[in-house]
């Protein structure tokens, strides 16, 4: 556990599957839970040649059961799931805004945009102090990181949106609806954003987790979860 109901998994792959380790920013995995019908769609916190590292809220019988996973134990994940951020889209200076769970694949997607010597910001919001994580991973990677909570406990008091920085070339968000739907309407640039929704498969097959976008319905796990702003289409 690294914060309130938040915990954090580490798994270890053999090095022979490691090459198949090449997550995208924003991909996902799904996870089989013993005891549970439907598998659980997780996004990727970090990614190295022989690991995943997962965040996770227990919010329900599933998540709660997997966090009384005990080290050493195998699980059954599908990998390389979803299509991720677009990085070409980036410009000089990205703005990474994330809301409680989504700030997780933001930090994947911060480590990649140092590893290739970009300058980033992010926007980090929590509802308070207790329900912090990886703040300190973030500022390591050498950004400049705000901190937004909706008690005042830390940071600036509100929301993502209330933190904004006066200048960004490009945004890429994950977080509540609300959240996303805030951004989507101050932002002036163009952006991406990245879907959350109760998927069957994962992979595309059985069109449960089907939204509708400006270009007809789409799948989240296969044709997202990540979207171009001009894609979206809100519903009041």
């Amino acid at each position: 556990m690294i914060a309130r109901d938040i915990y954090k998994m580490t798994l270890v792959c053999p090095m022979e599957l490691g090459a198949s380790l090449k997550h995208l920013p924003g991909q996902f995995v799904n996870i089989k839970i013993p005891g549970v019908y439907l598998r659980r769609p997780i996004s990727v916190c970090d990614c190295g040649k022989d690991y995943l590292t997962l965040c996770y809220k227990t919010v329900g019988e599933g998540t709660r059961l997997l966090s009384q996973t005990e080290e050493g134990a195998e699980i059954d994940v599908l990998t390389n799931l979803g299509k991720g951020y677009d990085l070409s889209k980036a410009g000089e200076k990205p703005l990474l805004i994330g809301g409680g769970m989504g700030c997780a694949p933001m930090y994947y997607l911060a480590k990649t945009f140092a590893a290739k010597n970009i300058k980033w910001e992010a926007v980090l919001g929590f509802n308070g102090t207790e329900d912090m994580y990886y703040v300190k991973e973030f500022e390591a990677l050498g950004g400049t990181v705000r901190i937004t909570t909706a008690d005042g406990s830390c940071g600036v008091k509100g929301f993502v949106t209330d933190a904004f920085p006066e200048d960004f070339s490009y945004y890429y968000t994950c977080g509540p609806m609300p959240m996303m739907k805030a951004v989507y309407r101050l932002a002036k640039t163009s952006g991406q954003f990245s879907f959350e929704e109760r998927m069957g498969c994962g992979f595309g097959a059985c069109m449960g987790c089907s939204m509708k976008t400006k270009d007809g319905y789409k799948r989240v796990c296969k044709d997202g979860p990540v979207f171009r702003k001009e894609e979206v289409l809100w519903e009041d």
